[in-house]
């Protein structure tokens, strides 16, 4: 079965907390975002301030070194590092990336996968929510990691 990909309103997104949110796009009762299912990865696990995504990385992902570009390996990082974050927030509350670093460590090719991302919790305070990602293969094997710092702040409904 396909799953849901869309957007929710923002008042929906906000009026619970992030981790029964996130939990809703694995249950599929919450749509996953549309960039998601254009970059062939999905949210699998969520707890308080831990994800886990898998992703398929597929030639059509290629650079023209014939490896799959940095940007997917960026954005899994990314989505993994920010959902952490979010799986943390209080009912009103938003957040956005304030910075993001990555260590490349392997090249990520069509055989390395599946993929698995997990982003965890390294601290989270009043306003500032600091992160790290992990990228293994399927073997387990390290390919990049990172750090994210986040910004939280009260969600308004959109005027």
């Amino acid at each position: 079965m396909k799953r849901a990909v869309g957007v929710v309103t923002r008042e929906e997104l906000v009026a619970g907390d992030g981790l029964s949110f996130l939990r809703g796009i694995i249950a599929g009762t919450n749509p996953a975002p549309p960039f998601a299912d254009a970059m062939d990865f999905e949210l699998v696990e969520a707890d308080e301030g831990r994800v886990v995504f898998v992703g398929q990385p597929s030639p059509r992902f290629f650079n023209p070194l014939g490896t799959i570009h940095g940007g997917w390996t960026a954005t899994i990082l990314d989505s993994a590092m920010a959902c952490a974050a979010h799986a943390t927030l209080k009912p009103g509350e938003g957040y956005t990336t304030l910075e993001m670093k990555l260590n490349y460590v392997r090249p990520v090719m069509p055989d390395s996968g599946p993929v698995r991302c997990e982003g965890k919790l390294i601290h989270r305070g009043s306003s500032v929510i600091t992160t790290e990602g992990r990228l293994v293969d399927a073997r387990g094997k390290l390919l990049a990691h990172g750090t994210e710092t986040c910004l939280v702040f009260p969600a308004k409904p959109k005027a």
